[in-house]
C-alpha cells in the first residue's frame, strides 16, 4: 500500500515583496510532476462524497485519476463533460467549503488539492493548444436568449448549445465575463483566462452580443418576440452603502466602481488606458469578504503606503477565503477588527481625510451563526485616510425587473425563482445566479446556470410551463 501523504503538494507563488508591485497572477500553478504527485494522493473512493460538494457535479475522482495516469487530455475531457469553465473554477472557487470539504482524505490529513488539479488540467490544454469541442446534439431549431455573460449565463449557454439549441448571449458591458472580468483582479484571475473560456463557448457556436443593455436597448418582452425562451443571469451589480454621514465625499468608492475601473477598464495602466483612478496613500476598505480583500490588495498595487481592512467582527468571522486573507496579510494589508465606520470627514476641498469609527464587541450569535457585533459606547476614534472603498455587499440592479411586467422579485430586488428549475413567475423566462440569490460565489452561479439549462431544455422539448 502506498504511503499516505498528509500534506498537499505546495503551489509556488510570486513572493509578496514582488507581487505588490505588479498585477501578475500570484500562484504559478502546478508543473506536470507536481500535479501527478498531488493526484496520487486521491484515495479514489468508490462512493466519493466530494462530487456531492460540487455544484456542477464534476466527476472529481475520474479527472484526478487521469492526471495520476499522466493522461492530461483525458483529465480535461472528463472535466468538460460537466464544466465549461475549469480554468476559472480552479482559480476562484472556494473549494475548501465545497468539494475539498468533503474529501475523505481530509479526515486524517489535508484534503486533495482538487482546485489546483482542475486549474492544472485546464492550463495544460491551453498550453498544448489542443482544445477539443465536445460532441453536440443535432440542431433543434429553438432559440434561447441569455442575458448576462457572467458565470451563470456562460454556463447556461454552454449547456444549451451542447443540447442543440441556438444560443445568443447579451452582455451590457464591452467585455464578456461579468464579475469574472470587472470584479476579480488580474492577479487572481487573468482576463486572458476568461477570454479563453469565452472563446471556447464561441467555438461551440454561442453568439455573443456586447454593449447590449437589456431593459434599455431592448426589453425582455421584445427579446421574447424573437426567442423561444430567455435566461436571466445579470448578477448583483448594485452596490450597498452604509448610509452614514460623509459617504458621498470625493475619494469614497463602492468596490464595484473601484474594481471595475482597475480590472476591466485598466486604470492601473493610466495614461495608456484613459481611465483615471485616485491612487491613495492611506486606503481603507470597509468589509471582510473576498471583494474587500481584492480591493485592499489592489490598493497596494496602485501604490498605497498603507492599505487597511476595517471589519466589524473578529478575524474568526471573516467571510473571505482563507487563501485570500493569508495573501492579504503576506502583502502587508493591515486589519482593524471589531471596528465599524460611523462617519467620514472632509478636507477643505471636499475630499475624504478621516474615517470616524467606533469599537465593537461580540454578543450572541445572530441568524448567520456568527456572533453579533455590538458598539462600545464612547469608543469613537478617527483614522486618517485619503481613499475609502466600501465593500459590504451588493444586490441585483433593478433595471431588468423594473422593465419586465409579470416578473416577481423579493424584498431585496432578487428575482423570485423555483430553486429546482430556475423558473420565474413569467412564462418562458428563467433566472439564476446572483440575480436570484443575491451576491454569492462563482461556482454557485454556475450551478444555477446548469440547473436552469436542464429545465429550459425540458421546456423547449415539451412546451409545458
Amino acid at each position: 500500500m502506498a504511503k499516505l501523504i498528509l500534506k498537499k503538494t505546495p503551489m509556488r507563488e510570486q513572493p509578496p515583496e514582488e507581487r505588490i508591485h505588479n498585477f501578475n497572477e500570484v500562484p504559478y500553478g502546478y508543473s506536470e510532476e507536481e500535479a501527478v504527485a498531488e493526484a496520487n494522493r486521491c484515495l479514489q473512493c468508490k462512493d466519493p462524497p466530494c462530487i456531492a460538494g460540487c455544484p456542477v457535479e464534476i466527476d472529481i475522482p475520474g479527472f484526478i485519476n487521469q492526471i495520476a495516469l499522466k493522461n492530461f487530455q483525458g483529465a480535461i475531457d472528463k472535466l468538460k463533460e460537466t464544466n465549461f469553465l475549469p480554468a476559472i473554477c480552479g482559480r476562484v472557487c472556494p473549494q475548501e467549503d465545497q468539494c475539498e470539504k468533503y474529501c475523505v482524505l481530509g479526515k486524517k490529513a489535508e484534503s486533495v488539492a482538487i482546485g489546483r488539479l482542475e486549474r492544472f488540467a485546464a492550463d495544460w490544454e491551453a498550453d498544448k493548444g489542443k482544445v477539443k469541442i465536445p460532441p453536440q446534439a443535432n440542431p433543434t431549431g429553438k432559440k434561447v436568449a441569455v442575458v448576462g455573460a457572467g458565470p451563470a449565463g456562460l454556463t447556461a449557454a454552454g449547456e444549451l448549445i451542447k443540447r442543440g439549441h441556438q444560443v445568443t448571449v447579451f452582455e451590457a458591458l464591452h467585455k464578456e465575463g461579468g464579475v469574472l472580468v470587472y470584479g476579480i483582479p488580474e492577479f487572481r484571475l487573468p482576463k486572458a483566462i476568461v477570454a479563453r473560456e469565452v472563446d471556447f463557448l464561441r467555438q461551440m457556436g454561442v453568439e455573443f452580443v456586447a454593449s447590449f443593455v437589456v431593459g434599455k436597448t431592448q426589453t425582455v418582452d421584445e427579446l421574447l418576440e424573437e426567442f423561444d425562451t430567455l435566461f436571466l443571469g445579470t448578477g448583483a451589480g448594485l452596490p450597498w452603502f452604509m448610509q452614514i454621514p460623509g459617504e458621498n465625499l470625493n475619494g469614497i468608492y463602492s468596490a464595484n466602481e473601484y474594481l471595475t475601473r482597475v480590472n476591466l477598464m485598466k486604470a492601473y495602466l493610466f495614461p495608456q488606458y484613459d481611465t483615471p483612478i485616485v491612487r491613495g496613500k492611506r486606503v481603507a476598505t470597509s468589509g471582510g469578504g473576498n471583494v474587500a480583500m481584492d480591493s485592499a490588495r489592489t490598493a497596494l498595487r496602485l501604490g498605497a503606503e498603507k492599505s487597511m481592512i476595517i471589519y466589524r467582527r473578529s478575524r474568526r468571522e471573516l467571510p473571505a477565503r482563507i487563501e485570500e486573507i493569508e495573501h492579504a496579510e503576506e502583502e502587508g494589508v493591515k486589519f482593524e477588527f471589531l471596528t465599524l465606520p460611523v462617519a467620514y470627514h472632509a478636507d477643505k476641498r471636499g475630499w475624504v481625510k478621516e474615517m470616524e469609527c467606533i469599537r465593537m464587541r461580540l454578543g450572541e450569535p445572530d441568524s448567520s451563526g456568527r456572533r453579533r457585533p455590538l458598539p462600545i459606547e464612547g469608543s469613537n476614534f478617527k483614522i486618517p485616510v485619503d481613499v475609502v472603498v466600501v465593500a459590504i455587499g451588493q444586490s441585483p440592479n433593478p433595471l431588468v425587473p423594473s422593465t419586465t411586467p409579470g416578473l416577481e422579485t423579493g424584498k431585496h430586488g432578487n428575482i423570485t425563482t423555483d430553486v429546482a428549475t430556475g423558473r420565474t413567475s413569467k412564462k418562458a423566462v428563467f433566472a439564476g445566479g446572483d440575480i436570484a440569490t443575491g451576491a454569492a460565489t462563482v461556482i454557485l452561479a454556475m450551478g444555477a446556470g446548469k440547473i436552469a439549462a436542464k429545465a429550459i431544455n425540458e421546456y423547449l422539448k415539451t412546451g409545458k410551463w
